[in-house]
């Protein structure tokens, strides 16, 4: 096994455990988002008129919303990233045969 075969099996498990860990974390956002959803449901069925309480749970929400989404960018960059590295890998793999 060459040495080039060892980094493009490394950089491909690597990558595995990225995608692995990014599923988890978009499982993690999405359980969360259904959760505010069924709560936002849940007070308007009741009628909650606690317009005071009503704002800062939305601006709390809205700052959690603002750091879910900066936090899947990220993500969404580290995968591309690793994208991009097997990609080179196989070129150069390719290129050398």
């Amino acid at each position: 096994m060459s040495d080039n075969e060892r980094s493009e099996i490394l950089a491909f498990r690597e990558l595995t455990m990225l995608v692995r860990h990014l599923g988890d974390e978009l499982a993690t956002f999405r359980k969360r988002a259904l959760t505010a959803e069924s709560r936002v449901k849940a007070m308007e069925a009741s009628g909650s008129t606690n317009n005071e309480g009503m704002a800062e749970r939305v601006a709390q929400l809205e700052a959690e919303n603002l750091d879910l989404r900066s936090r899947l960018d990220a993500a969404r960059g580290r995968a591309r990233h690793m994208l991009e590295r097997v990609r080179f890998l196989r070129q150069q793999q390719e290129g050398g045969r």
